[in-house]
């Protein structure tokens, strides 16, 4: 996987999928205005993705992802 100085750690919970991975976060700003500017789609480096539920099966390890915001329900840093 790539280097990660200038990215933040997030987890994303969608209805069906826990997404593990990184945002571009500028130093000193917070999650929450990083997905008030963002556009329609999110965009996650270096991403592993789940199944939603508890020890959900892996689905997909990829690079780069876009991640519909809409679908986004809950945004975790860290």
């Amino acid at each position: 996987m790539g280097t990660h100085e200038n990215k933040t750690k997030v987890t994303l919970l969608t209805g069906s999928y826990r997404i593990k991975g990184y945002i571009d976060l500028l130093p000193g700003a917070r999650v929450t205005d990083f997905m008030n500017d963002s556009k329609e789609f999110v965009v996650v480096v270096d991403a592993e993705v789940c199944e939603a539920q508890e020890a959900g099966r892996q689905v997909l390890v990829a690079p780069f992802i876009n991640v519909n915001r809409s679908h986004i329900e809950i945004i975790t840093q860290g």
